[in-house]
């Protein structure tokens, strides 16, 4: 059971706590005392500047959201007077999914403390503003009714506040009552209402006002004015409505109508426009109620899905091996893959906006689907000369265009909160989008959507047009503020920290050694050495006996491309599937069949098609973009197989002639013994050899030379692969074709 000294004690030390901050010189003089819509400088002239601050609170409200707003609203005062400004605190309340519809269940002592600590007379000067995108039911209602002002959704509910009460007492009544009264936004009586439906309260008319009063209190109120008509709270509120609905509940239209609701907003836009602050005050400022724990990701270049899923991957270690709150996003970049952009403002979109901010900025571009990235983050900073959406590296077709719009277009999606017009028009160029005005309100839609808005809120005019025919739209950075784009431009990324309030650079999250090792494998040059090599040491495996370090290395080499290329997100296993297939139809012609026939060009067309994918992300190309990777693609392997050239002519050069190495190819017959040689198959006539023995002077797998005495003969085998020095004995002769076994 609460009594009626604790708000009092509470009051007066918060009062001692503020006036020892108006003597440390901490705190501007209106947070003390007078609640003056402006403040007094030093040099005594007058300061209308308004901070906006908002929260979002989390129902249903517990001991610990008392904690963590009271940790806000002290910060919040401090930043204020620092900067000289009037505070206007704006609490958002919010059920999270998953919870109960409206957010039943808050505990009242809670609800009671945090309703007590911003109705004190410590926050006087202080503009304190809940507001409600939705509908809440419960002891929530009570801190609702601890602000000096309430802005609803319009079909927003209030109350009832009773529902988690089985029975409602003297002791919340009083408690209800009494936070009315101190506010006075809703008055004492209807306050009651919404705690208990039960409760006799009426709608009167008198002379000069609408009163709320008890039955008690209408014989008093008539004492003193003419009554015109009184009606029940219940009848008062919305006839039409079913009686369920009426009890002890308020819409937003219903409390704007009866003056408990200062203004409807169905969003943030319309809550910061409504209270003429900037709309980045309805960004919660984490760092009000933590330090920031700020880490900078870096997307420079072309967007790759390789770029986007390293994003996601270290975003998310950070966030769950460090707890960071802060991530912002560096973005130079031309665009590259609307796909993957897409996949990424999503990620970013599910952050927690309540734990984590998300900050873009931009100082030199972002282009295309570049522009969607920095777009999906929760706040947008850029430079003022900085390039925002237009043409980027990625040549879009029409199916591109028609997805990514209707990604934006999508009420779920990372753009939400924006105009789609504007957004699309980045991507589409062929969309037309018109500056309009209403009600001295200004937005920027396309003919589509505008009639979208028509339907709710009429009278907008429709006024200059803000794209150009065929070309997507490309704004820069003072335009994309005006445009509502962006929320502020900077000249460095010195005041990009300045404006956060960040003492340090945010920790850059770099990608570790196996990264740039996989970057640096998959590079066009390293990947065309890494062929050269794999294929050199290849031919001289075959051309050596056994399997020695030639076949060692060429395997590496092969394992080390596909590897890098995997990871880089260009091979799949379709390509490793290729290559092996191929490799091992050349093995089947060299050993199995030999020749040089369908195995041998289909193995040989295998491997290189599996090569060309590894490169690329996609089989056929279908634009522009896809068509320069092809070519990037075919310039490796062309690198790599003039690469395989040159070595082999110098190794076939110089390897004969160097020591020990000069095991690894067999020296060509030169002078005499060439000649011999010529001579010898020109007349084509062996049969002098059938039963002869010699010895194999070149692994014969199952082709291969032998020497019979001090001739040199091509031979082969009958299947079996006979080791280089070995002792072999013809068998057959036919013609120029000599077939031998080991003796």
């Amino acid at each position: 059971m609460r009594v009626n000294t604790v708000p009092t004690h509470r009051r007066i030390l918060a009062a001692v706590v503020l006036t020892a901050c108006v003597l440390l010189g901490r705190m501007p003089c209106q947070y003390a005392a007078g609640g003056d819509s402006a403040e007094k400088t030093a040099e005594g002239k007058i300061s209308e500047r308004q901070l906006g601050k908002t929260i979002r609170i989390q129902l249903p409200i517990t001991g610990g959201t008392f904690d963590r707003v009271r940790q806000f609203v002290r910060r919040a005062v401090e930043k204020a007077c620092g900067e000289s400004a009037r505070l206007v605190l704006i609490f958002e309340f919010n059920v999270p999914e998953g919870q109960d519809e409206f957010g039943r269940g808050s505990q009242f002592g809670a609800a009671y403390d945090l309703a007590d600590f911003l109705s004190s007379e410590g926050l006087v000067g202080v503009r304190t503003v809940a507001y409600l995108p939705q509908s809440i039911q419960g002891h929530a209602v009570l801190v609702v009714l601890g602000c000096d002002e309430i802005i609803m959704a319009g079909d927003a509910r209030l109350g009832p506040a009773g529902v988690d009460e089985r029975v409602i007492t003297q002791s919340r009544l009083g408690s209800y009552r009494e936070i009315a009264r101190r506010r006075k936004t809703v008055p004492a009586e209807v306050a009651l209402w919404l705690l208990d439906p039960t409760q006799d309260v009426l709608a009167v008319e008198t002379e000069v006002s609408r009163e709320y009063v008890t039955a008690e209190g209408l014989a008093e109120l008539e004492k003193h004015h003419t009554i015109k008509s009184q009606q029940k709270m219940f009848d008062h509120v919305n006839p039409e409505r079913s009686v369920a609905a009426q009890r002890g509940a308020l819409t937003g239209e219903e409390a704007r109508r009866m003056g408990f609701a200062a203004y409807l907003a169905d969003n943030r836009r319309e809550v910061a426009e409504a209270l003429e602050l900037p709309s980045e005050a309805m960004d919660e400022d984490i760092s009000l109620i933590d330090d920031w724990r700020a880490v900078r990701i870096d997307l420079k270049g072309p967007i790759s899905a390789k770029m986007i899923d390293r994003a996601q991957r270290l975003i998310d270690e950070e966030i769950r091996l460090r707890d960071v709150n802060f991530v912002c996003l560096w973005i130079d970049s031309p665009g590259g893959s609307p796909t993957d952009s897409i996949v990424l403002s999503g990620f970013l979109a599910d952050l927690d906006p309540n734990s984590i901010r998300t900050v873009a900025y931009v100082p030199v571009q972002a282009r295309s689907d570049a522009a969607l990235i920095a777009l999906a983050c929760q706040q947008l900073v850029v430079h003022p000369r900085a390039e925002l959406g237009g043409s980027g590296a990625y040549a879009l077709s029409e199916e591109d265009v028609l997805y990514t719009v209707e990604a934006i277009r999508d009420k779920d999606g990372p753009w939400r909160s924006q105009s789609w017009s504007l957004v699309a028009a980045m991507i589409n160029p062929n969309l037309e989008v018109f500056r309009c005005t209403r009600l001295g309100k200004v937005g920027y839609f396309c003919d589509e959507e505008l009639a979208e808005l028509d339907a709710v809120k009429p009278n907008w005019h429709r006024a200059m047009q803000v794209t150009r025919p065929g070309r997507p739209l490309l704004v820069d950075g003072d335009r994309a503020v005006e445009y509502g784009l962006a929320d502020r431009t900077v000249e460095s990324f010195a005041q990009f920290k300045q404006y956060y309030g960040l003492q340090n650079d945010p920790a850059l999250l770099e990608p570790g050694w196996a990264d740039f090792l996989v970057d640096a494998l998959a590079s066009p040059g390293v990947a065309a050495v890494l062929l050269t090599i794999a294929f050199i040491a290849l031919y001289a495996e075959i051309s050596s006996p056994g399997i020695g370090i030639g076949g060692f290395a060429a395997t590496v080499c092969f394992l080390l491309f596909f590897w890098s290329h995997y990871l880089d997100g260009t091979a799949g296993w379709l390509e490793i599937l290729l290559f092996v297939t191929g490799v091992s139809c050349l093995l089947l012609e060299l050993f199995v069949l030999p020749g040089f026939g369908i195995f041998g060009l289909g193995g040989g067309f295998l491997v290189l098609l599996s090569l060309i994918l590894a490169s690329q992300t996609f089989i056929l190309p279908q634009n522009e973009y896809q068509f320069g990777r092809l070519q990037r693609s075919l310039l490796t392997i062309a690198g790599a197989g003039a690469g395989i050239i040159a070595v082999g002519w110098f190794l076939r050069k110089w390897l004969p002639r160097a020591p020990i190495l000069n095991r690894i190819l067999l020296p060509p017959p030169a002078g005499e013994e060439a000649e011999n040689i010529r001579r010898h198959e020109a007349l084509v006539n062996l049969d002098d050899l059938v039963g002869a023995h010699g010895a194999a002077t070149t692994q014969l797998t199952p082709c291969g030379k032998a020497r019979f005495r001090d001739m040199l003969v091509d031979v082969i085998t009958d299947g079996d692969i006979i080791d280089r020095g070995a002792t072999v004995e013809v068998v057959e002769v036919h013609g120029n074709r000599v077939i031998v076994k080991k003796a």
